[in-house]
């Protein structure tokens, strides 16, 4: 939506994800991110973590938020992007408080020290999704390989970025 700002930021999960759901069956998962820079200091010649970091509490919705509470823990490397959200809110004391949130699109665990085997599950939830399974067909890749090196023989009609992709990894509708 026009006027939400988005971000992306990488950090480390401060705590294992929560997940609960509404009472209408939405699945909801609460985790946050510390990011704390890394700065060098020429006096001692070594890199070393700033003393202020950046801590946000995330929320993550529907399918994502089950992928993310079955993948995700504590002390993990993730990138995290979605639309910065400020609240204000008074304490038990009475006082005024302002927190910054993460209402998150997307999700993952951050390649940069660690590998990483995705799954891709269906919309209902659990298992692989049949895209992934009709296009392993026809590449004749094994059933836990979803980056099989081989490429189909000829692209379909309409295929490509953004078109119809005939048995692809599209990503199902919300």
């Amino acid at each position: 939506m026009a006027g939400e700002t988005v971000i992306t930021v990488c950090g480390n999960l401060v705590d294992d994800v929560e997940l609960r759901f509404t009472p209408g069956g939405a699945a909801v998962a609460k985790f946050r991110v510390a990011s704390v820079p890394r700065t060098f200091n020429k006096e001692t010649n070594a890199w070393g973590d700033a003393k202020d970091g950046l801590f946000l509490t995330c929320s993550v919705w529907r399918q994502a938020a089950e992928n993310a509470a079955e993948t995700l823990q504590r002390g993990m490397r993730v990138i995290v992007q979605g639309r910065l959200k400020q609240r204000s809110y008074e304490d038990r004391e009475g006082v005024k408080r302002t927190v910054y949130e993460l209402d998150v699109d997307d999700v993952g665990p951050s390649l940069k020290s660690a590998t990483a085997k995705v799954t891709k599950v269906s919309s209902s939830g659990g298992g692989q999704g049949q895209g992934q399974a009709r296009g392993q067909a026809q590449q004749g890749a094994p059933a836990d390989d979803p980056w099989a090196s081989g490429a189909p023989a000829a692209a379909p009609a309409g295929g490509g970025w953004g078109g119809a992709q005939g048995g692809g990894y599209d990503d199902p509708p919300f």
